[in-house]
């Protein structure tokens, strides 16, 4: 059975605090009449930091949406590599050993995909298979995860490379200045990150099963306007209160399993009232979601890494006993969410056939 073994997530140097932030909105927008509200939600978002792949100077800064397009790609190929390695070593896999590259990236757009980078620089084998996914924005994390134990449904000895690459502050828009533009200037933030889902062996989450669920009529809530800037980023108001409309599906995916409770939560946040609302409705503890909270507050709103870097954070914690229960999500336009459920693995899983040989092994 699928095991998604531990991440290896990577943020850039430059970093802005909060109060950098709300000074330099001030600064560019003091006679915008709605400032006073685009002020109180980003202090509301639960950000404290947040690192970019520019100094905040540069950041502000748009060259053009050629140039943008050029420098994510830069960045991508400076920043992922390191990021990629040492997931390959945190499952004990190899680049060659790699069946199916899933690349992931809401940020910009290139064709071929990085994924043809990456296996013409990086070792992996040329027949291996490509999924680029770029238009689930944050929900992709989570669809990631679950292609990638899809794949090794259908293929058991298959194992299959997540890559997320995410540089939101090369989407700023300086001329745009609605107000989800602005809370967007104030949460997101840039990250690398990848994890290895094995067909077998491997230690970590065992992925038992997946579903993804769509929010009828809410396709226009979270949105990029293509425009001769770039991407514009926009956020309907009435996003924050999608988890009442979610809810529901994860209730069924976990009545599916037949489990009676949860001994931990991966999830991505979107912001505070995310998760506020996920504990309410699945009547869960709020420390349940304290990894999630965590990225939030020290990487803000990382959009698709953000599911990689709460599960990195559970890693670290170490806590969790063989078999605990557990839930991985995701959320996105659409409204889409991307859900799976998993037991914890603290040992590499041995194949029954491999099971068999050991014994015989051992008897002789």
């Amino acid at each position: 059975m699928a095991v998604l073994c531990r991440p290896a997530v990577a943020v850039p140097e430059h970093i802005v605090t909060i109060e950098e932030t709300l000074e330099v909105a001030r600064r560019l927008y003091a006679d915008h009449p709605q400032l006073p509200l685009a002020l109180r939600l980003v202090e509301n978002t639960g950000v404290a930091t947040r690192h970019l792949v520019q100094p905040v100077s540069a950041a502000l800064q748009h060259p053009g949406f050629e140039t943008r397009t050029a420098q994510h790609t830069e960045f991508a190929k400076e920043h992922v590599p390191p990021v990629v390695r040492a997931a390959l070593r945190n499952a004990d896999v190899r680049a060659e050993d790699i069946d199916l590259l899933i690349y992931v990236s809401c940020t910009s757009f290139a064709m071929p995909s990085m994924t043809a980078w990456l296996i013409n620089n990086l070792g992996f084998r040329p027949d291996t298979r490509q999924l680029p996914i770029a238009q689930l924005g944050c929900a992709a994390g989570g669809a990631a995860i679950n292609r990638a134990h899809d794949f090794c449904t259908a293929y058991p000895h298959a194992n299959v490379l997540i890559v997320s690459c995410e540089f939101c502050s090369l989407q700023y828009q300086p001329t745009d200045d609605s107000i989800g533009t602005l809370l967007s200037n104030g949460l997101f933030g840039d990250a690398v990150a990848a994890a290895v889902v094995r067909g077998t062996g491997g230690a970590g989450v065992q992925l038992q099963r997946n579903a993804s669920y769509l929010v009828p009529h809410t396709e226009d809530w979270i949105s990029y306007a293509v425009r001769d800037t770039g991407f514009h980023f926009q956020l309907d108001s009435r996003v924050p209160t999608t988890m009442a409309m979610v809810a529901p599906a994860l209730q069924d995916l976990l009545s599916s399993a037949r489990w009676d409770g949860l001994d931990f939560a991966v999830v991505h946040a979107g912001g505070p009232r995310i998760l506020d609302d996920l504990a309410f409705h699945l009547e869960l503890p709020l420390s349940m979601f304290r990894h999630s909270r965590a990225t939030l507050t020290e990487y803000g709103n990382i959009a698709s890494a953000t599911v990689l870097d709460a599960l990195r954070r559970l890693f670290d914690e170490d806590l969790l006993c063989n078999g605990a229960r557990g839930i991985l999500a995701g959320f996105g336009p659409g409204i889409t969410a991307e859900m799976a459920l998993g037991t914890w693995q603290s040992a590499p899983v041995v194949p029954d056939w491999e099971s068999e040989l050991l014994e015989t092994a051992a008897a002789r």
